[in-house]
């Protein structure tokens, strides 16, 4: 069992340089194009943490049989990834976007302010806190989704993506803790120390809602002179009928209904399946559910959840040894390697520790989670929905790093010092 942990920690390794690689194999994919279909799905950063996860798998039934390798699989949990696949697609559905870009836009032409700063400020402040109440990876994918002809596009210069991407990862790692159910660092200690939501926001939210406006509107004020009037989302689909209210209504309650069963996929499975047939039976209101995209965001998760299972022997003793100021920059820096929930999910099995701790875990681990794509489970959604808009359609993990730094100060003084 040791030599297969230790080839869990190298293969976590070998995933995690694969993560900050992998914009170079797109490069490699347009240099060498006899091979760009191999440099191409290895430049996939959805594809990373799927494939080395099967390599472990190779490698568990290799040393310990195909039994073994089975046994292990089947114990990890999935129940996340199956979730975000689904709330992505239901959330990205033509009415959904529809109502909320209709409602957005509505209030922004009531600011005082350019229509498309307005809505700039909206994407990366009010859509992350709604985060709260329709979970963060639905928000993400609605944030990513309204703010992609606006920021992330040509003519855009290039650091002021990887800004605005910054921005919109942390805002949506902490945008969500308003209440004890939408954050998934959140969910995994909620029940274990008994946080509600009126907890979370008393001691999370109202300092997380602060943090989001000041990064929110900080970014905008560099991206002011930057926007201009942006083709609206809906322009593929301008030549189809409007969606009915009844229709709009319907999808709404699919999408409560996912968030609401969230922890139960055999039933938010089933509802997905009966919101597919919806979609096929009422197609003329719809545009093309992004599924490969979901699917690819699910695998990347899955793959985190497989490999992850390996590297409790040494998280956890970092955790445990440490003081609560420490354990706060500790978690935050480790999250940026590990996904944030992994790392509460360890500190959740930690005997006795203490009030302070649990605080600064939690917020270290939320804090740090826009650093990297891995840090937080809807960061992998983000990266499949705007990579597109970045340079060679790849997101650079350094870029992202450097774009995060200065949002996840804010937050940690929130956090530290409020």
């Amino acid at each position: 069992m040791q030599t297969i942990q230790l080839i869990g920690a190298i293969l976590f390794g070998l995933a995690l340089l694969h993560t900050f690689a992998a914009k170079s194999f797109e490069v490699l994919s347009h240099r060498h194009p006899r091979h760009a279909g191999l440099f191409h799905l290895l430049g996939e950063v959805e594809v990373v943490f799927g494939f080395w996860a099967f390599i472990l798998m190779l490698a568990i039934a290799f040393l310990n049989g195909g039994e073994a390798a089975i046994a292990y699989a089947e114990s990890r949990q999935y129940t996340e990834p199956l979730f975000v696949f689904v709330v992505m697609v239901v959330a990205a559905s033509r009415p959904v976007l529809d109502i909320v870009q209709r409602v957005l836009l509505a209030l922004a032409r009531s600011m005082p302010v350019k229509t498309e700063l307005a809505l700039v400020w909206f994407g990366l402040a009010l859509v992350p806190l709604t985060g709260s109440l329709i979970t963060e990876p639905a928000a993400m994918t609605l944030a990513a989704l309204m703010l992609a002809p606006l920021i992330f596009r040509d003519g855009m210069p290039e650091w002021l993506k990887y800004a605005a991407l910054g921005v919109l990862f942390v805002n949506i790692s902490i945008g969500g803790l308003l209440t004890a159910y939408a954050a998934p660092p959140v969910l995994m200690v909620a029940a274990t120390w008994d946080w509600d939501s009126a907890y979370m926001a008393s001691q999370f939210g109202w300092k997380a809602t602060l943090a989001v406006l000041v990064n929110a509107t900080a970014i905008c004020f560099v991206l002011r002179k930057h926007l201009h009037t942006a083709t609206d989302n809906t322009t593929a689909t301008s030549n189809a009928p409007a969606v009915p209210l009844a229709v709009t209504a319907i999808h709404l309650v699919f999408l409560a209904a996912v968030v609401i069963l969230g922890h139960h996929p055999v039933l938010f499975l089933g509802i997905f399946m009966l919101f597919l047939g919806f979609t096929t039976a009422y197609q003329r209101y719809q545009s093309p559910l992004i599924i490969k995209e979901g699917l690819l965001v699910g695998f990347f998760l899955a793959g985190l959840v497989v490999l992850g299972g390996m590297q409790q022997w040494w998280l956890q003793p970092i955790v445990e040894s440490l003081s609560p100021l420490a354990l706060f920059f500790g978690s935050m820096s480790l999250t940026a390697i590990t996904d944030n929930a992994a790392l509460t999910y360890l500190g959740s099995l930690i005997n006795g520790i203490s009030a302070d701790a649990q605080y600064m875990l939690v917020a270290g681990a939320v804090t740090g989670g826009g650093l990297t794509v891995i840090a937080n489970a809807p960061n992998p959604a983000g990266v499949s929905l705007l990579r597109r808009g970045f340079q060679d359609q790849s997101i650079s993990a350094l870029g992202l790093l450097a774009g995060a730094l200065a949002p996840t100060a804010v937050s940690a003084i929130a956090f530290l010092l409020l």
